[in-house]
């Protein structure tokens, strides 16, 4: 049982796979440490590398523009990633990289207790909800593990590439069931 700064200092100190070592910055989190509604991406990439931040670059601001859609202010949620650090050339996760992470993920969960976790992604869907989890036919559906509401939608990087519009009129739906169910359960 640690506090958030007891938390956060152990995490900077943290050498447990060789990307402690290769970082610019420890990207720990960011928002209300009191939130209903929890953020889960995989990894930093380079702007969040370079400012601490998760979610600053060019699939955060997508994010904000998301969250605004749905009336859900950003310093309401809290955000952060399973991997505290960048992984070289944003490229996936390895297994070991987020073995070494997850134990901090776990303890800011238990630090924030939300109501509602949102996955962001494949990857982190991968890890919180289920291995086998299909994100193309499983984005937007509500699953109850433990005392976390979770659900998975896709990762705003994978819209920046996305050609067609399908994809992202399915996360502003998926939004809005978020916003929906929060609501909800805030009742």
């Amino acid at each position: 049982m640690q506090t958030w700064d007891e938390l956060l200092n152990t995490c900077q100190q943290c050498r447990a796979c060789p990307l402690g070592s290769t970082r610019t910055n420890l990207v720990f989190g960011t928002g209300n440490q009191n939130a209903d509604l929890m953020f889960v991406g995989e990894a930093p990439g380079e702007q969040e590398d370079k400012t601490g931040i998760p979610f600053v670059g060019r699939a955060g601001q997508l994010l904000d523009k998301y969250l605004y859609a749905a009336d859900i202010p950003r310093e309401s949620v809290y955000i952060a990633n399973i991997l505290k650090c960048r992984p070289p050339r944003n490229r996936d996760p390895e297994e070991s990289e987020k073995d070494a992470c997850i134990g901090y993920l776990r303890e800011q969960l238990r630090l924030v207790q939300p109501k509602i976790i949102v996955c962001l992604g494949r990857i982190s869907a991968a890890r919180l909800i289920r291995p086998d989890f299909k994100i193309t036919l499983e984005h937007g559906q509500f699953f109850k593990k433990g005392n976390y509401l979770l659900t998975a939608v896709y990762h705003p990087s994978a819209l920046l590439r996305e050609v067609g519009t399908q994809k992202r009129e399915e996360m502003l739906a998926d939004m809005y069931k978020i916003k929906a169910e929060l609501d909800a359960l805030s009742e």
